[in-house]
């Protein structure tokens, strides 16, 4: 099995559809059946790519931003209050996406504005640096805030060089944070939070094995246990997390995409 968290990489023949020429969008839905066999949690991903990020095209950033909001317009509920759940190690820039998001996205949950939705925000970190899980500190903030849904944002692994930075994840169907480097902590999902749950993610790091197997050549054990990121990973986490905050603060303004 591909080490990967991308729908589109273990989905057998997924089907994209051009949002404009600079824009790819890819809907998978996997049904019970079909994810049982491939060993995934069964529901919607949906995936909007672009090479605006890594080719430093900032002038598409907007619209890329306006691609995603559009996918979390469809699996968020309509209306209602939510918190963003920005999962990651702060201090390590690869797995920095959600904390990166999190500095971008506006919480309004204390102004009691009327004409937006209520936002809250949590940044758990890692289990390393606070000796709590992640999902621990999410499921009290739930308990605590009492959210209508959650948007879980963390960074994500990936088995093709050219989706690194370069494709957003989202799916109703939750995270499992370190499941796309075989360091599976407690699963994130409608299910251990008991409300709506949209996870986003963007592949950031890569096993070394995968670019060996793109050039054509034969892994050595030692590359199989090796995960690299790109040289202008600060750049691109910080573009990454800007088309993600923005696409989430738009909804929280009622701004259609």
């Amino acid at each position: 099995m591909k080490q990967t968290d991308m729908a589109v990489e273990f989905a057998p023949k997924p089907r994209g559809r051009k949002i404009d020429e600079r824009i790819k969008r890819t809907d998978i839905i996997l049904d019970e059946q079909s994810a049982a066999k491939l060993r995934r949690a069964p529901g919607k991903y949906i995936t909007v790519e672009s090479d605006a990020v890594t080719k430093g095209d900032r002038n598409i950033l907007p619209r890329l931003s306006r691609a995603v909001a559009g996918a979390i317009e469809e699996l968020l509920p309509d209306s209602g209050s939510f918190l963003v759940a920005a999962l990651g190690n702060p201090a390590m820039t690869a797995d920095a996406l959600g904390s990166r998001c999190a500095a971008k996205i506006t919480a309004t949950r204390h102004l009691k504005l009327s004409d937006c939705r209520e936002v809250s925000i949590v940044t758990p970190n890692v289990l390393g640096s606070t000796g709590i899980e992640s999902a621990e500190i999410v499921i009290g903030a739930v308990k605590c805030v009492r959210p209508d849904a959650v948007i879980i944002i963390d960074s994500l692994a990936s088995a093709a060089t050219e989706r690194l930075a370069a494709a957003f994840q989202l799916t109703d169907t939750g995270i499992t944070p370190g499941s796309g480097l075989e360091n599976h902590r407690m699963r994130l999902d409608s299910g251990t939070l008991g409300v709506p749950v949209v996870g986003i993610g963007v592949p950031l790091v890569v096993y070394a094995s995968t670019i060996i197997e793109e050039a054509g050549g034969d892994p050595t054990a030692t590359a199989r246990g090796l995960v690299v990121t790109p040289k202008d990973i600060d750049v691109f986490v910080d573009d990454c997390a800007y088309v993600i905050a923005e696409a989430v603060n738009s909804v929280t303004a009622g701004v259609k995409a």
